[in-house]
Parts: C-alpha cells; structure tokens; sequence
C-alpha cells in the first residue's frame, strides 16, 4: 500500500434497509453524521429482504437516500450499490443530480450490473445473461457521465439510446459525483471499473481474493491507460457487535493488503452507541496506524 494511499484511508456505516425501519436508520446516520472519523453511510437498493426471508420489510433505497441525504450535513452519502437493471440510466441520472443537490454536493455514486434473479422475476423485470448485464453497465456508466456533463448528449449504444437526454439542473459536484462501481469479474466488470470507477467496491471473500482481483485491476488500468492509484480499493465487513477487536483485527489484513475504502456493515436491529464504538474502537486506532 502507497504512502498515498494510506493517507486516503476513509471509514463508512452501510444500514441494508431491510428487517428494520426508518427511524432506526436515521438514528444511525444522524449520529454517524456527527462522527468525524467516519466519512461516508450507505444504504443498498434492493426491494426486498435479501436472504432466507424475503418476506420482511425492506425500504426503496433511493428514496430512502433523498430523506437521509437531507437529515445530514457532513456524511457523504450513497448506495452500495444500484443495480443497473432496475432503471433507465436516463432516469438514474436525473435520481443521482437530484440527491446530490439536495445533500449540497456529497453523493457518491454506487452501481453494479445488477443480479437478483427473484426480485426481477417478481417484478417482470428482465434479468439478461451476466455478459450481457457487464456491457449494459458500461453503457449505462457512459450515458450517466455525459448527462451529468453534457447539455443535450446522444448515445446510440447496444443496449442504451438516448437523444437529447437533458438533465437539468446538473449535479452541484465538478465534474460529476465520484463513481463507485461493485463487483468482481475479471474480464468485463474490473475492465469496466477501469474506465469509469473512482472506488472499486470488492464483492467479498478472503483477504487473498482480494489482492488477486485489485491486481487484475491494476492491469486493466495499465490498458486503458489508468493510474490504478487514483481508483480507490473498498470492503464491505460485517460487524461483529460482541467482538469489535475481532472486526478491527480483520480488517487491518485488508487494509495491509490495499483496501483503503472500509464500509462497516451494521445489521439490525442496531445496538445503541454503536456508532461511538465503531469509531473509537475500530476505526480510530486504525487510522492512527495508516
């Protein structure tokens, strides 16, 4: 890990809407809002539990986003991550500038290739093979950055068309909110990170997994002509409530091995002053030692 790199070390809260409510939600960003030492929260978009159960309550992400985004001042805000097939990405663009104003310029913004067969079964939306589902999110990432910086951008792609796709007014980030792109296959969705990504969220695994995927990342960088350095390596890790030594010690492999993005994972339902604790317990030492 570059001594740059090091310096980029940033902590974040995910709270997946699911088997719990809003206002519980909201506690936890208000007081992760108020924690220095943690700079980004996150939500995932998914329309019903994921797991054994999807039965349960389970919140719209991106609306969700719009009232968090508008509780907090400091945290930089975002899902982890929109599955492409869900929406338009005409549509998505216009969702991404809408919430990055009303946060005042603090959306990052997450996408992935989308994948849970269930709810597009359950909901008739298309579900294309995996090749597929890659190419489209690549053109997606292409439509969302030229709307987000052009006035009146046309894209006749495979997938995607759009003709004078305005979106206005533009989001309030110059040139456009960070992206922050999900997933691990090697040869379409790390190539895809490679030209568009400023965070590369790893899909989860072992610390070795890991540092094999970052560095066939750093080769597709090397092809497109990208300083892999300038994409910013994340992990999701569950917290593990009764043992936050256990959760700290495992994610310093992880960072020893070049993830400077860490998202602790909060499951509900969530134990009061857990944010402090994570901050003091976790990620304050750990940023003591980068």
């Amino acid at each position: 890990m570059t001594e740059a790199q090091r310096a980029a070390l940033t902590f974040g809260v995910k709270t997946a809407p699911q088997f719990t409510t809003y206002e519980d939600i909201q506690r936890v960003w208000r007081e992760a809002d108020e924690q220095p030492e943690l700079i980004h929260a996150w939500l995932f978009d998914h329309f019903m539990p994921l797991g054994p159960d999807p039965t349960g309550p389970c919140l719209e992400g991106w609306t969700l986003l719009a009232a968090l985004a508008a509780q907090t001042e400091r945290i930089r805000v975002g899902q982890m991550v929109t599955g492409n097939t869900y929406r338009h990405p005409a549509v998505l663009a216009n969702m991404g500038a809408t919430v990055d104003i009303i946060s005042h310029g603090r959306l990052d913004f997450g996408i992935g290739a989308g994948w849970n067969e269930l709810e597009h079964s359950s909901y008739g939306i298309p579900l294309p093979a995996p090749g597929d589902r890659i190419r489209m999110l690549g053109e997606a990432c292409e439509i969302i950055r030229r709307m987000w910086t052009e006035v009146t951008p046309t894209f006749e792609g495979r997938y995607y068309q759009v003709h004078e796709a305005r979106c206005e007014p533009k989001p309030i980030q110059k040139p456009l909110p960070p992206f922050v792109i999900g997933g691990s296959g090697e040869k379409l969705t790390l190539r895809v990170v490679a030209q568009y990504a400023d965070v590369w969220n790893f899909a989860g695994g072992p610390v070795e997994e890991f540092t094999r995927k970052s560095a066939i990342l750093d080769e597709h960088c090397a092809a497109v002509g990208r300083d892999p350095a300038t994409i910013a390596r994340s992990i999701q890790f569950p917290v593990n409530y009764g043992d936050l030594a256990a959760t700290r010690e495992t994610i310093r492999t992880y960072i020893a091995a070049g993830a400077n993005h860490v998202i602790l994972n909060l499951r509900p339902p969530y134990p009061d002053d857990i944010v402090r604790r994570l901050v003091s317990e976790v990620a304050r030492p750990l940023l003591a030692e980068a």
